[in-house]
C-alpha cells in the first residue's frame, strides 16, 4: 500500500494549474496528440500517464470526445526509439508528448516541425534543448533536474544509516550528468565520512558486475544515480540490495514501490501534469521555441517500510517526518 500525503497527491494528480492566458480546448476542434515512450504502453496507465491524462482532461481534451492519441513505444529497447519516433512522425499529430529524455532526444532527431513537449531530466546537459530559459527550435516542456540531488540522497542515506561507512554509487557513463556529479559527491562523502565505490551500471553486464562486485566486497549501502538505464534495472538493483541486506536510496519513487528503501526527487507525475500545460498552450498557438522550459519546484521523498522491516532497519522519526510518500 502507498500512502501519500494530501498535498503531495494534489501535486502529482492534479497539478496542472494553467499559465495566464490559457484557452483550454475549442468547441468543435477535434485534436491528435502523440505520445512517444521508451517503456511499453501498458493498458492501465502507470502513475505519470494517468497525471497527464487527467491534466488533459481537466484542460477540456477528452479521449474519444474531442482528442486522440497516437501511442508509440520502443518497448523498452532503446535502439527501436528512432523508429518508434519516426513512425509517430508520419501520423502527423498536431504535437507530440515525448515521455523520457530518450524519446525527447529521438523525437528531435525525428522531426524539426512538430511541436514537442517534453517531459526529460537535465534537458541542456543532454543536448535536448539549448537553454531553459530559451528553448529553441520545436521543443519545449518540463526538466526533471537531477544534478546536485545526488549530494541530498547522499546526506539522506547517511541519516537513515548512521552507521554506514561505505557506500555503493551506481551511475551510467553514458550520461553526461553523472560524470559532472561523481566529484561533487565524493567531495559530499568526505564531509559525511563516507568512502565511495562508483560501479557503471549502463548495461545488463555491467549491472551483473557491479552485483558480483559488491557481493566480494560488501558496501553497507547503495545510492543510485537517477537513469532511464538505472530505473529500468530498479526492481533488479532492489531485490540484489534486500537479499544482501543493504539500504539503498533511487532517484524516483517508482523504484521504491518496486522495494527500494527510498527516494528523492522530483514527482515524476507532477512532471506529467505540468506537461500537460505545454501541450494546451501549443494546441492554442504558442511557439515551443519561445515557452520556457519548467524546472521542478517540488521534490518527494519516499520510503518503503516494508523494506526497512525486510532490513532490520529502523528510520530516523525525524526523517520520516518529512517523508512524502510511506509504503506499506
Amino acid at each position: 500500500m502507498v500512502k501519500t500525503l494530501p498535498l503531495i497527491a494534489l501535486l502529482a494528480l492534479s497539478s496542472w494549474i494553467a499559465p495566464p492566458g490559457w484557452c483550454g480546448a475549442q468547441p468543435g476542434k477535434v485534436y491528435r496528440i502523440g505520445y512517444l515512450s521508451l517503456p511499453p504502453i501498458a493498458d492501465t496507465p502507470p502513475p505519470p500517464r494517468t497525471a497527464f491524462l487527467r491534466a488533459m482532461e481537466k484542460l477540456g481534451y477528452v479521449q474519444g470526445k474531442n482528442m486522440t492519441i497516437e501511442y508509440r513505444s520502443a518497448e523498452g529497447n532503446v535502439e527501436l526509439l528512432p523508429e518508434a519516433a519516426a513512425d509517430l512522425v508520419a501520423q502527423k499529430p498536431a504535437v507530440i508528448f515525448a515521455s523520457g529524455t530518450p524519446s525527447a532526444l529521438a523525437a528531435k532527431q525525428a522531426t524539426r516541425t512538430i511541436p514537442i513537449v517534453m517531459s526529460a531530466s537535465d534537458p541542456v546537459a543532454n543536448g535536448i534543448v539549448a537553454s531553459l530559459a530559451k528553448p529553441g527550435r520545436n521543443i519545449t516542456g518540463v526538466s526533471g533536474i537531477q544534478v546536485q540531488l545526488n549530494l541530498k540522497r547522499l546526506e539522506i542515506l547517511k541519516e537513515a544509516v548512521p552507521r554506514a561507512a561505505r557506500v555503493a554509487v551506481l551511475w551510467s557513463r553514458a550520461r553526461p550528468s553523472h560524470a559532472q556529479d561523481l566529484t561533487a559527491v565524493g567531495s559530499r562523502a568526505k564531509e559525511l565520512g563516507l568512502a565511495l565505490e562508483f560501479l557503471d551500471v549502463t548495461r545488463v553486464e555491467d549491472l551483473q558486475a557491479a552485483f558480483a562486485r559488491m557481493s566480494a566486497n560488501r558496501p553497507d549501502a547503495i545510492l543510485v544515480m537517477f537513469d532511464y538505464r538505472t530505473m529500468q534495472f530498479g526492481q533488479l538493483i532492489a531485490e540484489f540490495a534486500n537479499r544482501n541486506g543493504l539500504p539503498t536510496i533511487f532517484g524516483a519513487r517508482e523504484a521504491v514501490t518496486a522495494g527500494g528503501l527510498m527516494s528523492y526527487g522530483p514527482s515524476i507525475a507532477e512532471q506529467y501534469a505540468r506537461a500537460a500545460t505545454f501541450v494546451d498552450r501549443i494546441l492554442n498557438g504558442a511557439d515551443p521555441a519561445t515557452l520556457p522550459v519548467e524546472q521542478p519546484t517540488h521534490f518527494e521523498l519516499a520510503i518503503n517500510r516494508k523494506t526497512a522491516r525486510i532490513l532490520g532497519l529502523r528510520i530516523p522519526e525525524p526523517l520520516l517526518l518529512r517523508t512524502n510518500v510511506l509504503v506499506e
